[in-house]
């Protein structure tokens, strides 16, 4: 039976000695300086939480033990966030037996260090650090100032909600949380309380809404904020009146847990392929108009890091013929801007982007930031762009939708000159050739093919064809299902 931590069920002894430190769990060995311990309590205390093992060997993971350290030692380890940090963070210790490297009987101890709310903790000799990635990093200049700001306000996720219980989440949801924590024979009530999900006040329990956000089966009833908006608009900006021209507008109405799976399937089926043909092999190829990580990774880092506490705000995801833009409430958190947000990460919903970090949507180190970069550079694409607007935060993804218009015209233009009497050649405009040039390859092919092969929206296609076929530009010949389209002067 592998031995696993009363206080956190992730942490089995197997966990400790082989997973990589992340930015919840650090090891140590018995050997380091008590004062050493100090900065990664500053830096667990000053993010979001974790948890310090002391006694396997930080470098070769080997069980190494504490009880060579003698008592006077280990008393001062168990006490280092009390005399090395100020103020002190809250805490609970925790001890393994175990089987050391030379097959004694010895022990390991836990440091279970909880996130602090309210105050930045600083070691003992003035210094301050995060945990950021896998390091504990000092904070200096402006960063520190940051920091200090940002601790001034409580963080909604942590508030309790006294309108909801246990009755009011989603099971099913609940249930996959504890297996992935790998405590699935563990009391749903013992596992809520020991990961901060119920608090007490006043000699009463609550949920917080933290686990409102991520659990409920009827978000909407707890929380209207929790959703993602979707619009899709027919050109490049937004029409008012009588050229109001969005075509598509979804509200997804989920718990967090949900949110991100329900977006991702829906999202996918509104963004367009496009097929070119490839020089030299004469071969036609499809390639998605974005890569499926960078919008995705923009959509779970809205999710995880947004203002949950703006009334009346959600997460906006807006499709332009040029661009998506995902658009997140609340301002960058921290010590994150707009410059360093490829390397810095700081969570203003610790909660919730830690139990998103364990269903392996939320990346630590941010590599996920560093690969929008990256897989729009492959893709051909113009780098993603960040922008902090007073309210929000937005990431913009463009497409190349000028360059493949600038082919296209080309294309069709030597295509189109000897198909096309010149009267109709000079009368149509890029996008109408391309559809004529399309309808004369293929008389058959419908308006939804119409629209995967150009990049054109459904809408655009069927407004072009009807001035096409008004001005006798194309006709339909035969049955209305099973006709074929034909091109004037052919």
């Amino acid at each position: 039976m592998s031995i696993v931590s009363k206080i956190n069920p992730l942490l089995t002894l197997e966990y400790m000695q082989t997973e990589s430190e992340n930015k919840y769990f650090d090891r140590k060995s018995g050997q380091i300086k008590v004062s050493d311990l100090a900065p990664h309590i500053s830096a667990f205390a000053n993010a979001d939480g974790g948890t310090l093992v002391i006694g396997i060997s930080d470098k070769k993971r080997t069980l190494e033990g504490i009880n060579s350290c003698g008592d006077v030692k280990i008393n001062e380890f168990i006490n280092t966030p009390k005399d090395c940090c100020r103020p002190m963070p809250r805490y609970r210790e925790e001890f393994f037996d175990i089987t050391n490297e030379n097959g004694e009987q010895d022990r390991i101890l836990l440091l279970h260090i909880e996130p602090s709310i309210d105050q930045v903790i600083r070691t003992s000799n003035d210094r301050t650090y995060l945990r950021i990635g896998d390091k504990s990093k000092e904070m200096l200049g402006e960063n520190l100032r940051n920091l200090e700001y940002a601790k001034g306000s409580r963080h909604f996720e942590d508030e309790i909600n006294q309108s909801v219980t246990l009755e009011d989440l989603d099971q099913e949801l609940i249930k996959a949380y504890k297996e992935r924590i790998g405590a699935g024979s563990i009391d749903t009530h013992q596992v809520l309380g020991a990961r901060g999900f119920i608090q007490r006040r006043d000699g009463i329990e609550y949920l917080t809404n933290a686990a409102v956000l991520l659990f409920a089966k009827n978000i909407m009833r707890f929380n209207m904020n929790c959703r993602i908006r979707f619009i899709r608009i027919d050109g490049r900006e937004m029409q008012v009146g009588a050229n109001y021209n969005v075509v598509k507008d979804k509200s997804i109405d989920e718990p967090i847990l949900r949110l991100v799976d329900a977006a991702k399937a829906f999202i996918a089926d509104q963004l367009r392929v496009f097929t070119k043909q490839e020089h030299g092999s004469g071969k036609f190829v499809e390639s998605p108009e974005y890569p499926e990580f960078p919008w995705l990774e923009g959509i779970i880092n809205a999710v995880a890091h947004r203002d949950y506490a703006a009334s009346g705000q959600f997460i906006k995801v807006s499709m332009y013929d040029d661009r998506l833009e995902i658009e997140s409430p609340g301002r960058f958190p921290n010590i994150v801007t707009a410059d360093n947000i490829s390397y810095t990460r700081f969570s203003r919903n610790k909660t919730i982007a830690r139990v998103m970090t364990e269903f392996e949507w939320v990346r630590e180190l941010n590599e996920g930031v560093k690969k929008i970069y990256s897989d729009m550079a492959d893709a051909g694409l113009p780098a993603p762009e960040y922008i902090e607007t007073p309210n929000t935060v937005k990431l913009i993804l463009r497409n190349n939708i000028d360059e493949r218009t600038a082919h296209r015209n080309k294309t069709s233009d030597k295509a189109s000159h000897g198909a096309l009497n010149e009267a109709i050649n000079d009368a149509l405009n890029g996008d109408e050739k391309i559809i004529v040039e399309l309808i004369k390859v293929d008389p058959s092919i419908s308006q939804e093919s119409i629209s995967e092969r150009s990049g054109f929206s459904r809408s655009k296609v069927q407004r072009i064809m009807k001035k096409l076929s008004d001005s006798h530009v194309i006709y339909r010949e035969g049955a209305k299902k099973n006709g074929l389209w034909r091109v004037a002067g052919e």
